[in-house]
């Protein structure tokens, strides 16, 4: 115990911390409550200050559910903490959307694949209600008519792009496409600046992603994969577009 009286106060609760989180991440389930607080001291010997500074460093890690004067319980996961990180990445460096656009390239092309290797048919009916949401958003017209209907197309959009994640049978796939929600959301946006800037309407995107929906329900891996690369690199030149835009509007303001 003579430990908790070093300057290093703070490593020893970081210590416990990490330990902590692999018990909860190997033994606990969500909704499950932690030790006491004298049962953990007593387990890591160290002082209940020290437990409880763990324990706050664990739930700004969103691993666990504080709440006054009862024990912390294992908080179902979520990407949140993965989310704010996107997101920050991408508002303050434009050089984020494309880091953005590469882990998609890594992440959608594998999605693509295993979803048509694996995708039943409400998974495939899920990817179909997507892409018929970007056609009902902009009805007969070629663009959008207003904010609101280019918000539909974009929420169908992610929509798709979920469906076919989610259609994969990955789990983990699933989890970091939901993580990702936010940031992606936003990069449509720009990308579809860009897209208008090439000469490219909202229809072009449907079409590119009627490939894709085609070869899933063909279940072909290979050309799956090959759709969703042809219109990710696409979507990353959509992204050069409007940032090299944004940046010439802002040098002459």
């Amino acid at each position: 115990m003579g430990g908790e009286t070093r300057p290093d106060h703070g490593s020893a609760a970081s210590a416990v911390a990490d330990d902590l989180a692999q018990v909860i991440l190997g033994e606990l389930a969500p909704g499950q409550s932690l030790p006491s607080e004298a049962e953990l001291a007593d387990r890591y010997s160290v002082s209940r200050l020290t437990i409880r500074e763990a324990v706050k460093l664990l739930a700004g890690r969103g691993l666990l559910e504080l709440s006054r004067g009862r024990r912390a319980v294992v908080r179902e996961p979520d990407g949140s903490a993965f989310t704010d990180f996107l997101t920050s990445l991408v508002r303050a460096d434009p050089k984020g959307l494309f880091d953005l656009v590469e882990v998609r390239l890594s992440l959608e092309v594998q999605s693509a694949t295993l979803a048509a290797k694996r995708a039943n048919r409400a998974g495939v009916t899920a990817i179909e209600n997507a892409l018929q949401g970007m056609r009902d958003a902009i009805g007969d017209s070629a663009d959008f008519a207003d904010e609101a209907t280019e918000a539909r197309f974009h929420e169908c959009d992610f929509g798709f792009h979920e469906a076919v994640a989610l259609a994969s049978g990955n789990r983990v796939l699933g989890y970091l496409f939901e993580a990702m929600a936010i940031p992606l959301r936003e990069g449509f946006y720009i990308s579809q600046r860009g897209h208008a800037f090439r000469g490219h309407t909202p229809r072009d995107t449907i079409e590119a992603h009627q490939r894709v929906l085609d070869c899933i329900r063909e279940g072909n891996g290979r050309a799956a994969a090959e759709a969703m690369r042809l219109h990710l690199r696409d979507t990353e030149r959509d992204i050069r577009m409007a940032v090299t835009k944004m940046a010439s509007t802002s040098a002459r303001s």
